[in-house]
Parts: C-alpha cells; structure tokens; sequence
C-alpha cells in the first residue's frame, strides 16, 4: 500500500543574514545558530514523504511575513505560512488585508504571537489583544497559540469568549516533559480541549524533554494526554524543524510521532498527519 502523504503543520526557517534571531543563545541552542533555509528542508522533507508544510513565524518583526510568503509563493512544498503582526494595533484588519495582497498572500493561513515571552500571564484577555484576535477570525485566518502551562488558563478563557475563532495549540502546550510532571499543564490542556475552536499540534515534545537521556516512553505520557483531549480529528503533526535537531531529525521525528500515535486506526492517523491540518488551515497544493 502506497503511504498516504504527510503535511508538516510547522516549521520554521531563518536567515541569520538578514535578521538575527534572538532567542537562540546559550551553548544549548547553538547546534541551531546558523542558517535553515527551504533549501536545506525540502529534501528531507520530500524523502519522509511529506506532501506539504506550514511555515510558522519566529520572530515579532513585521517584515518576516511578507518575506515568508513570498518564499512559499515560489516553493511547491509550502502550502500555509503562519505569520505575524501586532494584535494591539488598531488596524489588524487593515494590515491583515494588506498581506493577503501581497505575493503569496493567498497562502496566508493563520498569525501567531509570542505570547510565551509576555510577562502578564493574561496578556491574551487583555481588551486589545482580543479586539485583533477577533480581526484575525474576521479575515477568516486561525490563531497559533504559542504558550506556557501556566498560560493555559488564560488560552482557554480567551478561546471562550471567541467561538468564532479557530486556536491551534502549538507544540502541545509545552509540557514540563524533563521534569516527568504533568500538573499543571494536564488540567490546562484537557480545559482547552473542551473546547470546540480548539485545535493542537503533535510537535515540539522532543525538545521540552531531558536534552542527553530522553526516550519515546518519557514522551508516551504527554501525547497520549493529547491523543484523549483532543482526538485525532483535532491533532495535528509538526516537526518543529530545525528547533527539533536539538534532540533528533526530521526523519526521526515523523517516525517518533508515528509510534506515539500507533494505538490509532488508520483513518485516526490519517487525520493527524494530513487531515486536520488540511482542514484547518484550508490547505491547497500539489499532492493535497
């Protein structure tokens, strides 16, 4: 049987050369301090099988977007582009119409900020963050949530007063997986789920894990929390490229989540690998 194509619900390129990210520092994260291009990606990309990708933002500087989509405006294998701008500002919808114009507008599928950065642990209740946020539904655009565990209840309150509005909740909502807790991100994570806007992404677990000794079963825990709350028809894979080369490959990574996901019927990861990121995101492009 010929397997079914894969989308990669999120990763992430950079070009230290036009614009330095900030964030990588500390001997920790210098294996990725250096370029990742959709050069380097799209061969081990194409030899895992997988069809399409989502290209999330990694920095809040404006001009990253525009720039992410015009590189998914001239590659075969990106198919959405997560990108950003200021939620604060009064003319969210101004400035989301003005990138849908641009080249490669039309692969604009979603905005995300770094909400995991913001000091108040409610930034997301905050009046305007939810007059963009309610912009973003508006343009008919999802929102990526980047948080923290102790930022999960303000995610589920936000996610609740706008029904209208699609949340994708990256990277599982970073679980203290080094520690082999899950108080109290379980409660937060099952929260949100009850919720019926609320999507989440199969990502990122390799990296919030102990860095020298971490195995599958320490990440069986945490996904299977995820596999309950959600349900396949509301998860998601993503690589997390290249943040996960931090702790294995892109191949392995699609391989880790495949054996995460191994108690599911075909159809069940079906949905995840390619299904509900497709209908999420309202993915378009060759292979899909």
């Amino acid at each position: 049987m010929t397997p079914r194509p894969v989308i990669d619900a999120h990763h992430h390129v950079w070009d230290l050369a036009v614009r330095d990210q900030d964030w990588i520092t500390g001997e920790e994260l210098a294996p990725i301090r250096r370029n990742f291009t959709l050069a380097d990606l799209e061969p081990e990309a194409r030899a895992a099988g997988v069809a399409a990708t989502v290209l999330v933002q990694t920095v809040t500087v404006a001009d990253e977007t525009p720039e992410f989509l015009a590189l998914a405006e001239d590659s075969a294998l990106v198919a959405g582009v997560v990108g950003w701008t200021d939620l604060t500002a009064p003319g969210v919808a101004d400035t989301l119409a003005a990138l849908r114009a641009l080249p490669g507008g039309g692969r604009l599928v979603g905005i995300r900020h770094q909400v995991q950065g913001e000091a108040d642990p409610e930034w997301l209740l905050r009046p305007d963050v939810l007059r963009g946020l309610r912009a973003v539904a508006a343009a008919g655009l999802v929102y990526d949530l980047i948080v923290r565990p102790h930022q999960l209840p303000a995610a589920v309150r936000a996610a609740a007063v706008l029904p209208e509005l699609t949340f994708v909740l990256d990277h599982a909502g970073k679980p203290p997986v080094a520690l082999r807790s899950t108080h109290p991100w379980a409660d937060g994570l099952r929260a949100l789920a009850e919720l019926p806007n609320t999507v989440c992404k199969l990502s990122g677990l390799v990296t919030e894990a102990d860095p020298l000794s971490w195995t599958v079963e320490d990440l069986r825990p945490y996904a299977d929390t995820v596999i309950d709350a959600f349900g396949p028809g509301r998860l998601m894979f993503g690589s997390d490229w290249p943040v996960c080369r931090l702790a294995t490959g892109y191949a392995e990574v699609l391989d880790i989540a495949r054996e995460l996901t191994g108690r599911l019927g075909e159809d069940e990861r079906g949905s995840v690998f390619a299904g509900t990121a497709q209908r999420v995101y309202g993915l378009r492009g060759p292979g899909l």
